[in-house]
């Protein structure tokens, strides 16, 4: 199988494109706002707190498509939902009224019915979420998996972080992973731990064969046969050797005991070597895994988790050339793990920024020649394709044009303009490197609809008051003469760092960037993403694209 990677809902995708019991291992980290006042929630019946909740209201609202989620739940989609999803949904809107808090519910109820689907019978989910979330999603975890022989497992409790200040409560370090099975007949290959900084901290010597730590060679007992002088030392009154006279021999014969300065044994010194000391067994508490802000690790993505979480789960529920799911891989910490394991994998994303991010993430980590691994879906790839991207009409994908469109003339190099209001005509910027070796900035405009060469003056304006260098205008629509004429009466730029001179402002059609793979060729000094650490050189040239919107 080709890895895959997909551009859209993840529940269009799944309900699509992912065959029933294809898959061995999914793990999803789900957006969700933990800030939210739970406090509230039988208060909320048609109306949101906005103050606390406003974050939380823009990713869930209760909409058109919360109530067509909530009658595909009631009547039973294509015979996926079990009765006791089916009641414990219908419950839970009697008690939390139809407000964000049952659209999320109602919209990860349908996607954890798909994910069940979708699993092989040796198959393990992972629900990756925080505290105010937890015993909700618990409940819906066990209407779709308990009822239908599957099993919940564990609530794995992750220690993410050592210290979080809050003066109005116990500081919150932790995450909850869920953890079940489809079946009773699940992978499972167990996994030590390693040895936490407390256990380290007891080997405090080393040789040529490592860290070791001081033990005891006598125990309480009395032994005609141990109770006896050995090599000028008497174990105690009431004392034993731990070992008999030969094996004591045999270890003072190794160097595995200490001895005085005198040369005789130390009753203390029998020397443990850490690397033959097996680490303990796993526990559903991990503390052993943190993710500092500092580690170079981070990419910058707010919602990141670290590689060896994922390593953890990945090991520990399947095995090589195993098929990975991710439904909300964001920077793709879940498919980047994947590909270093050699497990194949597929992994959801709706946002163009997170499609954009992984392809950058596993070039730098693998090279070039990873991306002929993968099967782009859902991306662009003709001019009808990329009109229908510039007209979807959910608010929540509104922007998904622009974000492709200046990711992908920029080869990734822009970030996006976070704001989804009023965004003062930026949608991306990108840095280079001015001649006082300073930042210089490239604002990104994109525009779908219907354009003039006032367009043009106001990016003009726009760079003006930004104190950009430079503008790029992206443009669906052919641009008109006016709009060019008045491109060019910007001027041009060039400074030391560059081999040729750029108008200072330029126009770009989607036809372009699609039919002529045209791309920012300015120099771009300061990359906006960080790139991950570069782990394997793959050989190979080329991205594979398929379906279209």
């Amino acid at each position: 199988m080709v890895n895959q990677l997909f551009y859209g809902d993840n529940l269009e995708v799944l309900r699509k494109y992912i065959k029933d019991e294809s898959i061995d291992l999914c793990y999803i980290d789900p957006p969700f706002n933990s800030k939210r006042n739970y406090n509230q929630i039988y208060n909320n019946l048609g109306k949101e707190d906005q103050a606390q909740a406003q974050a939380f209201i823009d990713t869930w609202t209760w909409d058109d498509q919360a109530n067509q989620g909530l009658e595909e739940i009631f009547s039973n989609y294509q015979g996926h939902f079990t009765q006791q999803s089916i009641d414990l949904i219908a419950g839970l809107t009697k008690v939390l009224g139809k407000g964000s808090l049952l659209a999320y519910l109602v919209s990860m109820t349908l996607r954890i019915v798909e994910i069940h689907r979708v699993l092989k019978p040796t198959g393990s989910f992972y629900l990756h979420c925080d505290p105010t979330s937890s015993h909700y999603l618990k409940l819906v975890l066990d209407a779709v998996f308990c009822s239908q022989g599957g099993d919940f497992l564990n609530e794995i409790i992750w220690k993410r972080t050592t210290a979080h200040n809050d003066p109005q409560r116990f500081g919150r370090i932790q995450d909850r992973i869920l953890f079940y099975s489809k079946t009773q007949s699940k992978i499972f290959n167990y996994i030590d731990s390693i040895h936490s900084p407390e256990q380290l901290s007891r080997y405090k010597y080393s040789d040529s064969q490592g860290l070791y730590r001081a033990e005891n060679l006598t125990a309480p007992h009395f032994s005609e046969t141990r109770t006896v002088e050995w090599r000028g030392v008497h174990p105690g009154n009431n004392r034993q050797w731990r070992f008999s006279l030969e094996k004591l021999e045999e270890l003072y014969e190794n160097g595995r005991i200490l001895l005085q300065k005198d040369g005789r044994p130390r009753k203390d010194g029998l020397k443990q070597y850490l690397h033959e000391t097996k680490s303990p067994v796993l526990q559903d508490i991990w503390t052993d895994i943190l993710f500092a802000p500092t580690t170079k690790e981070r990419l910058g993505y707010p919602t990141q988790k670290p590689e060896d979480l994922l390593e953890r789960i990945i090991k520990t529920s399947s095995n090589e050339n195993d098929i990975i799911l991710d439904a909300y891989c964001g920077c793709g910490t879940t498919v980047a793990v994947s590909q270093k394991l050699e497990r194949q994998w597929i992994g959801i994303d709706i946002t163009y920024q997170s499609i954009s991010l992984i392809l950058k993430r596993l070039e730098d980590a693998f090279g070039q020649g990873v991306l002929e691994q993968i099967q782009l879906n859902g991306i662009p790839k003709d001019m009808k394709s990329a009109i229908a991207l510039a007209n979807k009409k959910d608010d929540r994908t509104r922007k998904e044009f622009e974000k492709w469109a200046v990711l992908t003339y920029s080869n990734n190099r822009a970030v996006i303009n976070p704001k989804k209001g009023a965004d003062k005509g930026i949608d991306g910027i990108a840095y280079f490197r001015s001649e006082q070796d300073e930042p210089e900035k490239i604002i990104l405009q994109v525009k779908s609809g219907n354009i003039k060469s006032g367009d043009i003056r106001d990016l003009q304006g726009t760079l003006t008051l930004e104190k950009a260098a430079m503008g790029i205008f992206i443009s669906l629509k052919e641009p008109t003469k006016e709009m060019i004429k008045t491109a060019k009466s910007a001027g041009i730029y060039q400074n030391k760092y560059m081999s040729q001179s750029y108008d200072i402002i330029s126009i770009v059609t989607i036809q372009e960037i699609i039919e002529d793979q045209k791309r920012l060729s300015i120099p771009l000094g300061y990359e906006v993403l960080k790139s991950a650490e570069k782990q394997k050189e793959i050989n190979a040239t080329q991205l594979k694209f398929d379906i279209d919107l």
